[in-house]
């Protein structure tokens, strides 16, 4: 009888297996002072949720919010030479050294909220193996850039927020969504940096090519992602899986995003649980991959640029909900009347 052998993608199975719950303690804590604090109960709606949501995974009173961390991760996909983006490979170099010197939006919108920003690269100069003909990744690059993810929160932040930057990545994210959750290539594209209706349906077809290709070995969520994903994707994942264990909750940004966390959700739905979803972006079918992961969005200004973008904009709601929860007084401190009986 031979013994199954062991892929290095088993150890990645084990981390998530080990998640760690959230803090209930720390929650029933929270919403104790809540129902003391100098407001009708219920009268800041969500972000009284927020405020027990930080404390219930980060394991403390009050939450904190004060250091925030934006991580970016670009890379390139060999996807891209069947024309399915409007810009060329090269700007995703391009945009990398415009966030490392301060000309992105990201930068302004983490200067604006004091937000930190660290950009990763991961192999600009060798995009991943084109999909529609062969494996992104191998398992054991996949492991490993998963485990590199792994290294988001070493700093130990508040809040993590999730962001990238690749050429040609809304392809990869409409695929990972097709085999993750079925339907038509159609139902899944987008316009990503602006393609055209020619454009759309070279997206498709390179999907459907790659769905049909890679159709046997479709069937396990950490497959799928090294056969039609991408190392951003792979970063994101190992990012959400380090932040669980290190207790930070996370702020998920857009559709690339969504699709990366949408393979853990897979794999376990309540993987997922200490992320919260930043925004909802104009790409058609981010609303969709949202709801199929169960997640409401703070927000929803249209915004469709990823590099953490929507995510670095509703950290400034976290805020708030940390800051309120946290600072204001209660009617015993301030010396006002409750509620009449």
């Amino acid at each position: 009888m031979h013994e199954k052998s062991h892929s290095p993608l088993d150890d990645i199975r084990a981390h998530i297996a080990g998640m760690p719950g959230p803090d209930t303690e720390a929650e029933r804590i929270a919403r104790e002072r809540d129902g003391q604090l100098t407001k009708p109960p219920g009268a800041l709606g969500r972000l009284e949720k927020i405020a027990f949501w930080l404390a219930a995974w980060q394991g403390r009173n009050p939450p904190a919010a004060e250091r925030i961390e934006v991580a970016v991760y670009a890379a390139n996909h060999g996807v891209a030479k069947q024309g399915v983006s409007a810009f060329p490979p090269e700007v995703t170099e391009q945009m990398v050294a415009n966030f490392r010197a301060g000309g992105a939006a990201i930068n302004q919108i983490c200067k604006t909220f004091g937000l930190g920003l660290k950009v990763h690269e991961l192999a600009l100069s060798r995009p991943t193996g084109d999909i529609t003909c062969e494996p992104a990744m191998s398992e054991r690059e996949c492991t490993a850039t998963i485990a590199y993810g792994m290294e988001a929160v070493g700093e130990r932040p508040d809040v993590l927020c999730l962001g990238e930057m690749g050429i040609a990545n809304t392809t990869i994210a409409s695929a990972l969504l097709c085999a993750l959750h079925g339907g038509e290539p159609e139902d899944w594209v987008g316009p990503g940096t602006g393609v055209d209706e020619a454009g759309l349906a070279r997206k498709a077809d390179a999907i459907r090519r790659a769905l049909e290709f890679h159709g046997p070995y479709l069937n396990d969520p950490l497959t799928i992602l090294t056969r039609l994903g991408g190392r951003e994707f792979a970063a994101i994942v190992g990012a959400i899986i380090a932040a669980r264990h290190a207790r930070v909750p996370v702020i998920l940004d857009g559709f690339m995003v969504t699709a990366a966390a949408s393979v853990l959700h897979a794999l376990m739905p309540e993987a997922l649980d200490h992320c919260i979803a930043g925004h909802v972006s104009a790409e058609p079918a981010h609303r969709r991959a949202l709801e199929k992961i169960g997640k409401r969005p703070l927000l929803d200004l249209d915004m469709r640029l990823g590099e953490g973008s929507g995510a670095g904009v509703a950290a400034a709601i976290i805020k708030a909900a940390a800051a309120t929860h946290g600072g204001m007084a209660t009617f015993a401190d301030a010396g006002v009347s409750e509620k009449n009986e």
